[in-house]
C-alpha cells in the first residue's frame, strides 16, 4: 500500500461561523496570514502526498481563486521588489497538484468522500477535514499512513475523547495492537453514553482503501439525515482490516468560535514575529 492522494473535504455551510461564512469560505478563515486550507494541504504535502482534491461546494470559489496564480499582484509585488512576499503569494500555486470537484448537492461528509471516486480510482487515499487542524511533530496524516501501510489497511485517526464529546462524534470499539495502534472491529455515531464501545472518537483524519466508495454509494442517510462517512466506515471495517492511531499531536477545531479563537491565540504565541508582542500585550491587558 502507498498513499499519494489525498481528499479535502471543503464544502460544508460553516454555520458554526456564521455571519462571517455567509460569504468566505470557512476554510479561508485566517490563522494568521493563513488560511486554514493551506495549513493542512501543508500537512499533507509534509506527509508524502503528491495529488490533492479539495471538495467545494457553491459560494466556494474564493479556494480555487487562492490555489492559482495572482498574475497582477505578482508583476506588482515584483515591481516593487517584495521578493519574500511573492514568494508566499505564489506558493499555493505550486506547492503541489490541486484539483477541484464540487459537491452539487449537501448530503453529508460521506457523499462528499464519494465525490472523490473518479480522482482516487482503485488506490488508497487520505482524507483531511478542513475544519481539524493537527500540530505535533510528525505530520498527523503521516502517521496514519505509516499504520496503514504497516498493517495492509484503512486508517482512521483516533484520540480518547470525554463522554460528553462521545455523543457528539463517535465511538469506536477497539482491540490493541501495539503502543496507540489498535484493531477496530465496529464503529458507532454519535452514541447515547450507554451505547459507547469506549472513549476513543475518531477526530478529522483517515487513510482510506478504494472499497469504500462502493460502501458509500449504498449507505443510506443517517444522523441529520446525510450520508455520514462514520457509518461507510461501520461497514468497512467488518469486511476489510482497519485499524486506529491514537495520534500524537493537538487537534485545533477551527469550524467553531472558540476553537478558532484558540488556534489564531496559540499560533501567534508561537509565531516569530508576533509572539514577542502578543505576550506584551496580554501581560498588560486590563
Amino acid at each position: 500500500m502507498r498513499v499519494k492522494k489525498a481528499v479535502i473535504p471543503a464544502a460544508g455551510l460553516g454555520t458554526r461561523m456564521l455571519p462571517a461564512t455567509k460569504s468566505i469560505p470557512k476554510e479561508m478563515l485566517p490563522i494568521l496570514d493563513r488560511p486554514a486550507i493551506e495549513i493542512i494541504v501543508n500537512e499533507a504535502i509534509e506527509s508524502g502526498i503528491e495529488d490533492i482534491l479539495i471538495i467545494t461546494n457553491r459560494g466556494k470559489g474564493a479556494i480555487e481563486d487562492y490555489f492559482d496564480f495572482a498574475p497582477d499582484l505578482e508583476r506588482s509585488l515584483e515591481k516593487s521588489g517584495k521578493l519574500d512576499t511573492l514568494e508566499k503569494v505564489r506558493y499555493p500555486a505550486t506547492c503541489a497538484n490541486i484539483y477541484f470537484v464540487r459537491q452539487k448537492e449537501t448530503k453529508g461528509l460521506g457523499h462528499a468522500v464519494w465525490c472523490a471516486k473518479e480522482f482516487v480510482g482503485d488506490e488508497p487515499f487520505a482524507v483531511l477535514l478542513g475544519d481539524d487542524i493537527m500540530v505535533g511533530e510528525t505530520p498527523v496524516i503521516k502517521q496514519l499512513i505509516d499504520a496503514a501501510e504497516k498493517y495492509n489497511a484503512s486508517a482512521v485517526g483516533a484520540q480518547w475523547v470525554s463522554d460528553e464529546a462521545v455523543t457528539k462524534y463517535c465511538s469506536l470499539k477497539i482491540d490493541e495492537l501495539e503502543n496507540r495502534i489498535y484493531r477496530v472491529s465496529d464503529v458507532i455515531e454519535k452514541p447515547p453514553i450507554e451505547k459507547k464501545y469506549s472513549n476513543y472518537a475518531i477526530l478529522g483524519r483517515y487513510v482510506l482503501t478504494p472499497e469504500i466508495f462502493d460502501i458509500l454509494e449504498k449507505t443510506p442517510p443517517g444522523a441529520g439525515g446525510e450520508i455520514q462517512l462514520t457509518d461507510g466506515l461501520n461497514s468497512l471495517c467488518k469486511v476489510a482490516d482497519m485499524v486506529a492511531v491514537d495520534f500524537d499531536a493537538k487537534r485545533y477545531d477551527t469550524g467553531n468560535l472558540i476553537g478558532f479563537m484558540e488556534t489564531t491565540l496559540e499560533f501567534g504565541l508561537k509565531h516569530p514575529e508576533v509572539g514577542p508582542w502578543l505576550r506584551e500585550y496580554i501581560a498588560n491587558m486590563k
